[in-house]
């Protein structure tokens, strides 16, 4: 074959030299605007795990980087007068001048032809003459842009500015610093690279970047305003830039977050920056890049099928890899952009927060990498939790709002069973509560429970509006109690435009073929258009009759001994359907602003307030995001979350979704955390998080870092109904409350688990 790489990156040159071992024979040029010396960053940054897989690609290459690189373990964090360390980390640097000079020197050895100083503009043009032209010429690539109808990149200019520097400061650690200054707060990633010098990234968000003028200063003025911010970590010594092409206020950049919808057209393909790009805060921008390379290289190497068949085999593998790195890196990324958000934290925490923040890294891993520095935040985060300061898992200290207190954050969330007769919870639904009860979990959560019958999703959903619907749900509750420690709240709502549906086995969201009942809804729109029943926009008596069954059904949860109550105004059922835009097309009192489409689910939650008692607490679950354009998003969440809060609400239930039909949620691990993060730092009110949290490594994490007070978790303890207990044991922790004809159980399962991670360290 005959190759062509436009672009000298390490994307480009890597893949050359991967070609060149798999065929000798063939012949690839690499084509590279630049001279061989010229660079405009500083270092690079792998870790240990990374360059055990470049090893297997190419052991010589890895070689000689190892040979220049500046190994460290610590992450040193500088927050508030205090410095924080955790180590374990397993970093190295490199610079990126030596990095090219060892590609380059290793691909000229193998046969590619190198052309420095060579521009290129039109891709098409080798396209004609070479079987495959690999388009590797970074961020704002020339051969993306050629075609870019054809690729469809998402570029996503985003809200930081930052100044990429060095110095020959000797940094001991990966280091992050956080100043605040009178314009807001500005932050530091720096490391060292090399015998001589560290990089040095100083970022800030443009509002503060504005404020401080530095849009108005030549580059000395503002490289001089980074050396008095970060002063003492500097010791005198100065810092310098290489981006010699800039001039003013262009030395800082804004990041553009790059994704490729398609990565090659014919014969052409794009690799590293140039389909996808990874923030600078989780380091793997050179990573995603040669792990493309070893990736096109095996299946262009491999002749199987021609070459656009192969392209698209590449494009398969990496695509996935390369979004969930993409977003670890957003999510570490954002957090940066918000760090106004962060800073009311205690250092403990805040440091927490900052590395864990990609969502990759959790409570556990930080504690295999360093135990010593895990144990210190336990113990803290303990001590905070109002325990004596010992190191107890995150997940295992209890939890207050107003009167009541649960004895760890664990949640049942609440799922719908579907298997009431007439709205009546039975013999099933008290084994099904009860089991989790004696679970170990703190707080367990009711299904939707519905106000009436017209307001019922389904014929098995359970209700609250007779008194045997408050007899049975007693039993319940009076069950629950005597079972153990846990609370129980009865979560009420009103299905709207998505009632009168068959049972979810038996065709989700689908209408009842006989036996359905009218709808309600903020509009006239139908859930699902052609299928779905239409429902009744709602006129104030309709609105007075549904107060009053919330009221209604609020008592009798009273008179029932449920420790909280919470009104579900999500997932598009009645209240939902008000507060979301995608669905309140009124033009009255209660439809157009965020507050007005607020405000009959704010009518309705001050009503049920009056008759719950007040050393209980009551809570609100809202859809965080419609995922939709024209719906609710994370930014108006706060807002909704507020109105809340200010109407009693003692916490906020956030999840997403499930509003309208047409959604596109992007789905993934803990995926709905950040919205819950984002209301509980930006209002500082308690919140509970759902979506895919998992595994208590994920609970433990969550509540540590700030990101949420209580973790629901609902397909897991479906189950397992005593999931809580198995992560205490797991977790080698004795505190949790087990019941007592259980207790034999409870040390066979221990010794299990001692005796499996004996055999795991043996093996």
């Amino acid at each position: 074959m005959r190759i062509v790489c436009l672009g000298g990156g390490p994307a480009g040159l890597f893949f050359s030299i991967l070609m060149k071992k798999a065929d000798p024979a063939c012949d690839v040029t690499v084509i590279e605007r630049n001279k061989p010396d010229d660079t405009f960053g500083w270092g690079v940054v792998f870790s240990d795990k990374t360059m055990s897989g470049f090893r297997a690609a190419d052991a010589k290459v890895v070689d000689a980087i190892e040979k220049a690189f500046r190994h460290w373990d610590d992450i040193d964090v500088f927050f508030k007068g205090e410095k924080i360390t955790s180590g374990g980390h397993g970093f190295c640097g490199i610079a990126r001048k030596k990095l090219l000079g060892i590609f380059q020197e290793r691909a000229l050895e193998l046969g590619v032809n190198l052309k420095f100083e060579t521009t290129f503009d039109d891709p098409d043009v080798y396209a004609k003459e070479y079987d495959l032209v690999v388009g590797a010429d970074g961020v704002h690539s020339a051969t993306r842009a050629k075609h870019e109808a054809h690729f469809n990149p998402r570029i996503d200019v985003r809200k930081c500015r930052f100044i990429w520097l060095g110095t020959k400061k000797k940094l001991d650690a990966f280091t992050f610093a956080f100043k605040e200054t009178e314009w807001g707060w500005f932050s530091l990633h720096a490391y060292r690279f090399d015998d001589e010098m560290s990089t040095f990234i100083v970022e800030t968000p443009e509002d503060t970047w504005l404020r401080a003028g530095i849009d108005k200063m030549e580059p000395a003025e503002s490289i001089a305003l980074c050396e008095r911010l970060f002063a003492d970590l500097l010791g005198g010594h100065a810092l310098v830039s290489n981006a010699r092409h800039l001039r003013g206020a262009a030395v800082w950049l804004k990041f553009n977050r790059v994704l490729c919808e398609r990565w090659f057209k014919d014969n052409i393909v794009l690799i590293g920056d140039a389909a996808h790009t990874a923030h600078f805060a989780i380091g793997s921008g050179t990573k995603l890049a040669m792990e493309d390379a070893i990736s096109l290289a095996a299946v262009v190497s491999s002749k199987d099928g021609d070459v656009p068949t192969r392209l698209a085999r590449y494009q398969a593998e990496r695509e996935i890899e390369a979004l969930k790195l993409q977003s670890a890196a957003r999510n570490r990324m954002t957090w940066f952009e918000d760090i106004e958000r962060y800073v009311k934290l205690e250092p403990e925490q805040f440091v927490f927060s900052l590395l864990t923040g990609s969502q990759r890294v959790g409570h556990e891993n930080q504690r295999l990498r360093d135990p010593a520095y895990i144990e210190r935040v336990d113990r803290w985060f303990a001590a905070k939790s109002g325990l004596p300061a010992e190191p107890v898992p995150p997940m295992f200290t209890p939890f207050s709002l107003r009167d009541m207190r649960v004895e760890n954050r664990v949640v049942v969330s609440p799922m719908c069973m579907y298997s009431a007769h007439d709205g009546l919870p039975d013999d099933f639904h008290l084994v099904h509560y009860g089991s989790r009860a004696t679970g170990g979990a703190g707080l367990l959560f009711t299904e939707m429970t519905c106000v009436s019958a017209d307001g019922r999703i389904t014929p098995g959903c359970t209700g609250m509006w007779s008194d045997a619907h408050e007899a049975a749900w007693k039993r319940v509750v009076d069950y629950t109690h005597r079972a153990g420690g846990a609370k129980i709240a009865l979560q009420l709502g009103h299905a709207g435009r998505k009632g009168a549906t068959k049972l979810a086995w038996e065709g989700a969201d689908q209408p009842l073929a006989e036996g359905g009942w009218p709808l309600l809804a903020a509009s006239a729109l139908p859930y699902i258009k052609g299928v779905s029943q239409v429902p009744k926009a709602m006129d104030r008596a309709d609105m007075d009759r549904v107060k009053a069954d919330f009221v209604s059904a609020t008592a009798r949860a009273a008179r029932a001994g449920f420790d909280m109550v919470e009104l579900h105004c999500a997932h598009g059922y009645l209240l939902s359907s008000f507060v979301s835009p995608a669905t309140n097309a009124r033009t009255d009192d209660y439809g157009g602003t965020t507050e007005k489409r607020c405000r009959f689910p704010l009518e309705v939650f001050r009503a049920m307030r009056e008759v719950w008692p007040k050393h209980k607490p009551m809570s609100v679950r809202i859809s965080a995001h419609d995922w939709v354009p024209g719906g609710l998003e994370p930014a108006e969440a706060v807002v909704v979350s507020k109105l809340f809060v200010d109407a009693g609400a003692d916490i906020i239930h956030v999840s997403s979704g499930q509003v309208v039909k047409e959604e596109r949620p992007v789905y993934g691990r803990m995926f709905q955390v950040p919205f819950s993060d984002r209301i509980k730092n930006e209002l500082g009110v308690p919140t509970i998080c759902v979506g895919n949290i998992f595994e208590w490594d994920h609970v433990n994490t969550i509540v540590a870092a700030g990101r949420a007070d209580l973790c629901a978790i609902a397909r897991g303890h479906l189950a397992d109904p005593y999931w809580t207990l198995h992560a205490a044991a797991e977790q080698g922790f004795g505190g949790a409350a087990w019941p007592a004809p259980y207790q034999a159980g409870k040390l066979q399962l221990e010794r299990n688990l001692q005796r499996a991670a004996q055999l795991a360290l043996n093996a």
